[in-house]
């Protein structure tokens, strides 16, 4: 019983407000009726000052009630989906309309010319026309944004924006869909607009846009408005959808400066691993840049023309362990200032180094695993668990120094993986047990 009790005096309260701000229009407005009509008597009486105060205040009055009064009555009455959730504003060419309309209705009152009478109601009727088309416009109207499954940081993709139009009988015109500004500091989805000149009745419309991510990391859009200036532009009215959208956008692959200087040392390491482990001849083939000289068998070359190299059966294929140390070296610990955010410049190089490792091995069909703090995928082809790392590298953050140096204790324990790591830490912080059989990116040395 209290909950019913507590919820019929909301209502009677909400109740109150709106029979309230009724009264103060319906008072509003009869006071703004009397001045006019006494504008008109004092301008037949020759009174021209008191007249065109008199017409000035009754038309303030009047657009008081307009603009406080009215959205509060409009969220009572059975269109308030439509109305009261429309934003508007009156742009510049508005405002020069409405100036206008003043000055004719200023001289109508003044002279009582039923012609100027005539032309002021033409005026206002085409601003309560453009009210009601650009409502008609902007309802019925439901959005749709597709962005692709795969995306990455710095690269264009093509996203979908679609339109549907669920009115049964009439169209709908000259339409923005933009992002929805939020109290978020974050960079938005779609920023931007795009512009769909017309929308047919109970059909659907399409734009294919270009968009590029800057940085890695989840993008969450809220929501979005559809803007419209139909059909006379004196108002900019739009509607808001609360269509949450997010985007988790992998860091870049595209092959940097640093990453080509470290490849050369991992395919020499990978190679003294993998293809000396052979005795067994098992095809010549062409050669190619990336080749060791060792391999070149020069009576074949000298036969063919053209260098050929040698390629033998492997006793068993080479795994790969990818890791990637997220903490903070003690140095850099200490140079933080308190209260401020862990951020690195070093570490964003770490995670797009390691992205563009597992894409290397993806490419080259290789068995891979992938560990870094609290994660850890199992060993299989990379092509099966290319974009759970790629996932996981996208919401990478930076963590506190680990003294116990757990990640590299478990490192320890697989001494049969040959490990790629990339860390910030110093020289000499890697035990030797781990070292013995891994590969080393030291972020203060792009070489290795």
């Amino acid at each position: 019983m209290s909950v019913l009790s507590t919820i019929s005096q909301l209502w009677a309260k909400a109740d109150r407000s709106a029979v309230r701000a009724f009264l103060l229009s319906i008072t509003a407005l009869a006071a703004a009726l009397l001045l006019a009509l006494y504008s008109g008597s004092a301008a037949e009486l020759g009174q021209v000052v008191v007249a065109s105060a008199s017409a000035l205040a009754a038309l303030a009055i009047a657009a008081w009630v307009g603009v406080t009064l009215v959205p509060v009555l409009a969220k009572r009455t059975p269109l308030r989906w439509i109305v009261y959730k429309m934003e508007y504003r009156i742009t510049l060419e508005g405002w020069i309309y409405l100036g206008g309309i003043l000055l004719v209705a200023l001289a109508a009152l003044n002279t009582g010319n039923n012609l100027l009478f005539l032309i002021l109601a033409s005026l206002i009727a085409l601003v309560l026309m453009s009210g009601i088309l650009s409502s008609i416009t902007l309802s019925g109207i439901e959005m749709r944004l597709v962005l692709p499954e795969h995306i990455f940081a710095g690269q264009a993709v093509r996203a979908m924006v679609e339109l549907e139009n669920e009115k049964l009988t009439l169209p709908s015109f000259s339409l923005r869909v933009e992002a929805a500004k939020t109290k978020q500091a974050q960079a938005a989805i779609l920023e931007t607009p795009v512009y769909f000149p017309y929308l047919p009745k109970h059909d659907r419309v399409q734009q294919t846009i270009p968009v590029t991510f800057p940085r890695r990391g989840v993008y969450r859009q809220e929501a979005f408005r559809i803007v419209t200036r139909f059909p006379f532009g004196f108002l900019r009215k739009a509607r808001q959808l609360n269509l949450k959208t997010e985007a988790l956008v992998y860091p870049s692959v595209e092959p940097t400066e640093e990453y080509l200087e470290i490849l050369p040392g991992l395919q020499g390491a990978l190679e003294s691993l993998t293809k000396g482990r052979g005795q067994d001849l098992y095809a010549l083939r062409d050669y190619q840049p990336m080749d060791s000289a060792r391999h070149v068998h020069w009576k074949a070359s000298a036969r063919s023309g053209s260098l050929m190299v040698r390629e033998f059966t492997r006793e068993d294929d080479c795994r790969i362990l990818l890791v990637l140390d997220p903490h903070l070296s003690a140095d850099e610990s200490a140079a933080l200032k308190p209260g401020v955010p862990a951020t690195n410049e070093r570490f964003e190089r770490a995670v797009t180094i390691c992205a563009s490792l597992a894409w290397h091995f993806y490419e080259n069909n290789s068995l891979l695993q992938f560990r870094s703090a609290g994660v850890e995928t199992a060993l299989a082809p990379a092509d099966e668990i290319i974009f759970r790392i790629l996932g996981h590298l996208a919401v990478a953050q930076l963590l506190p120094p680990d003294p116990q140096q757990s990640l590299m204790a478990d490192l320890a324990a697989s001494p049969e993986l040959f490990k790629i790591i990339v860390t910030s830490q110093p020289h000499g912080s890697i035990p030797a047990s781990v070292w013995s059989s891994s590969y080393v990116v030291f972020l203060d040395d792009p070489a290795g």
